[in-house]
Order: structure tokens, then C-alpha cells, then sequence
């Protein structure tokens, strides 16, 4: 691994650590990340090409490793898709990847970026860093898991609306404190 995937690497681990399972943004995460079933995958690619060959390896990788060892898998891409809506637009690309690998049902996206706005925010808005990370990211899940995971949670509806009043009550200062990439 080269020294720029290693820093890379160990930014969306702290990212995870700080603000995903720190804040509990995501009351699933501890678990597979305290049990290290977690890979993060630095992709090199610089054209849509070499990154669909990339997500197809990872998810692959995820299909064929059972789940007691591997539980989930992220994507990063640091060299292309710093533009919010290049990386929306490339999630159909996404999508049909799965659909054409036969993973629909089987395996999710779910989407982070430096940049990630929900539709009707403005750009500022809190809510949006539910969705933020270091880099673009593809979070590969797989399904059952998930599924499991919302089955034994006591509230999960109420997770947006709680993880959004969390970040509405946060000063600026500690918002860039966890969120720095947002603020360069």
C-alpha cells in the first residue's frame, strides 16, 4: 500500500471512529469495526472505467467472503469525483453494476461525500453531514445484515431525525473539528 492510500486509509478510519461510530451516527457501525470486518479499499482509478472495475472487485471480494469476516466494505476515491454532482451522477453508474453483477437485493450503496447535500438543503445545512466523509465513498452493505441489524434496533425510523438534531445542536467549532475536509 502506497503512503498516500495509507494516510487516506487512516483519515476515513477516523472519520468512522469520530463521527460515524463517535456520534453514533450510525448505531451499526461499532460492531463490525470493533470485530475488524471491515475493509477499506483505496481506489487508484482516474476514469469511470477503471473505477467500475474497481467497485465490481469490491464487490465481489464482499460476495465471495463470508460474512464472519468480512461484514462490509468501503470505497474510497480520492482521485476523481470531487464534484458533488459528477459523484451523484456516477452513483447509476453504481447501481447498474450491481443490477448487472445480479447483487441487487443482495448487496447496497450507501453514498458519502466531502460535499453531499440532500435534495431541498442548503449546502450549510447540518443535516447534510450526516453524509459527509473525507473522500467520495461507495459503502458496500450487504443486505441481510443490514436487515438484522435494523430488526434488532429499538427505533430505527428515528435515526435521521435524531442523527440531524444531534448535528443542529453542535457549535461550528466542533462540527469542523469532526468535519474538517468541509471547511478547507
Amino acid at each position: 500500500m502506497t503512503n498516500e492510500a495509507v494516510v487516506i486509509e487512516q483519515e476515513v478510519q477516523r472519520w468512522l471512529a469520530e463521527a460515524v461510530v463517535g456520534l453514533g451516527l450510525c448505531p451499526f457501525a461499532a460492531r463490525p469495526l470493533q470485530d475488524e470486518r471491515v475493509v477499506i479499499d483505496v481506489s487508484h482509478a482516474i476514469n469511470a472505467e477503471s473505477l467500475v472495475d474497481d467497485l465490481h472487485q469490491a464487490l465481489c471480494r464482499l460476495e465471495e467472503t463470508p460474512v464472519e469476516k468480512l461484514e462490509t466494505s468501503l470505497l474510497v476515491v480520492p482521485n476523481m469525483l470531487q464534484d458533488f454532482y459528477d459523484y451523484n451522477d456516477f452513483l447509476d453508474i453504481a447501481d447498474a453494476v450491481l443490477q448487472e453483477g445480479g447483487w441487487e437485493g443482495e448487496i447496497q450503496i450507501a453514498s458519502f461525500h466531502p460535499e453531499y447535500q440532500f435534495a431541498g438543503t442548503e449546502k450549510t445545512d447540518p443535516e447534510n453531514f450526516t453524509n459527509r466523509a473525507p473522500y467520495p465513498i461507495f459503502h458496500l452493505l450487504r443486505e441481510d445484515s443490514l436487515e438484522q441489524a435494523i430488526a434488532s434496533h429499538p427505533d430505527p425510523e428515528g435515526i435521521p431525525e435524531r442523527n440531524i438534531a444531534k448535528l443542529c445542536e453542535m457549535e461550528g467549532d466542533a462540527l469542523k473539528s469532526l468535519f474538517p475536509y468541509c471547511f478547507k
